[in-house]
């Protein structure tokens, strides 16, 4: 399971990064919106799967109230995902 959730974090981090520093770009300014589209249906499946994911690792760990708002925070905020994977999920064996 935790490989699982530290895989989908570091995915949907870079999915994150991919759709606003490549695609957007290329969609606007290149007016190529094919590879945007693509990026952000993986995006938004990395981005469901980490919230759910994000919930159930919470669970099982019985971690508080405040860990899981950072998990969820995460998913917001660029590079966020790759904090919590160093953070708070390398060493959550």
């Amino acid at each position: 399971m935790l490989k699982t959730f530290r895989l989908t974090a570091i995915l949907e981090g870079i999915s994150y990064l991919l759709l606003f520093a490549l695609t957007m770009p290329l969609k606007y300014l290149a007016e190529i919106p094919e590879p945007n589209k693509y990026v952000g249906y993986a995006h938004g499946f990395l981005f469901i799967a980490y919230v759910v994911l994000a919930i159930i690792f919470w669970f099982e760990k019985k971690w508080s109230i405040k860990r899981l708002l950072i998990l969820l925070l995460a998913s917001l905020l660029p590079f966020a995902t790759f904090y919590v994977d160093k953070k708070y999920l390398k060493d959550a064996e």
